[in-house]
This record gives C-alpha cells, structure tokens and sequence, in this order.
C-alpha cells in the first residue's frame, strides 16, 4: 500500500485540520506492539482477540494456531477488522486496516516474515519455518496471514480527525 488515496472525512474532523500523512499512519502500524483482531464466527457473531502483529510489504501480518477460534473463523469468512493505536482519549493516533485475510505458504515469504518478527519484538517472537507455516517450542504450528488492506482508517485525537486511506 504505497501512496494510497487519501481523504479526510470532514464531519468527523477538527475544522481546518488536514488528513494524517500515510508515512505516519503506517509508522504507527510498523510500531504497534498489540493489534486486536476481529474476524466473524460461522453464526456471524463477531469474535475480537489481541495479538502480535507484524506490518510488511504493505500487508499486515498476524498468526494462529490451526485450532483456534480465530483459525475456524477465518476458514468460513476471510473478511477481519485490526485495530490498534493508543487508549488515551486526548492523544495518539488509532489506526483501523479492513480486508481479508489470505494465508502466507510461501516459504521465502515466511522467512522474511520470521525474522521481521524476531527484529520487531527484540527476539521475543522465534518462529522457524515448517511446512506452509511458522513453529516453536511453545505453541506448535502458527499458521501465518496476511491483510493486504481494502480500506484503512486513523483517528487522530487531540486534534480530531478522520482519514482513509485505500490502494490505487
């Protein structure tokens, strides 16, 4: 997502304020140490979880145990919503990426993936790469997606605006 269009909705905004720069709004994507997940159970209740997110070539990654909820949903529904930013109500910037959710299997893509979470999060993150997915000792296999975003939204706050921005 390099260069998106970018509009400010004005209703929602400060007057005279202009639209959040996209080199911000992804910096706070590249920087987030928590992102919340929703995606849509098989019933169409929604289904919202935290996790550990990693932005890269204009995608957002996240993964899942083969299991989980968020797994058995997305299997049904690709369509997720992930939320990050700041819980302050007067500061910082929330940034909202919608779009569906297609699984990485590549393995040089899943290399790369690897180690962008292992430099994100300082080491903390080790995942190898198995077969069309992530492993470690402590969780097993993760399965890895990607949401290549249909439509980003941030909300500044302090100075209140509201800007989208979508691919060309």
């Amino acid at each position: 997502m390099d260069n998106p269009v970018t509009e400010l909705d004005a209703r929602f905004s400060d007057p005279n304020v202009q639209p959040t720069a996209w080199d911000e709004t992804r910096e706070v994507l590249e920087n987030a140490q928590l992102t919340w997940l929703t995606t849509v159970r098989a019933d169409g209740r929604p289904h919202v979880t935290p996790l550990v997110a990693v932005w890269h070539e204009g995608a957002l990654h996240f993964t899942t145990g083969p299991e989980e909820q968020k797994a058995v949903n997305l299997a049904a529904n690709p369509n997720v919503v992930l939320t990050t930013g700041d819980s302050t109500w007067n500061k910082g910037l929330d940034v909202m990426v919608e779009g569906p959710a297609r699984r990485v299997t590549d393995r040089r893509t899943l290399e790369l993936l690897a180690e962008a979470w292992r430099a994100k999060w300082t080491g903390q993150w080790q995942y190898e790469v198995g077969d069309g997915a992530f492993t470690n000792d402590v969780g097993g296999t993760a399965l890895v997606f990607a949401v290549q975003p249909a439509k980003v939204l941030a909300f500044g706050k302090g100075t209140y605006s509201q800007t989208s921005y979508v691919p060309q």
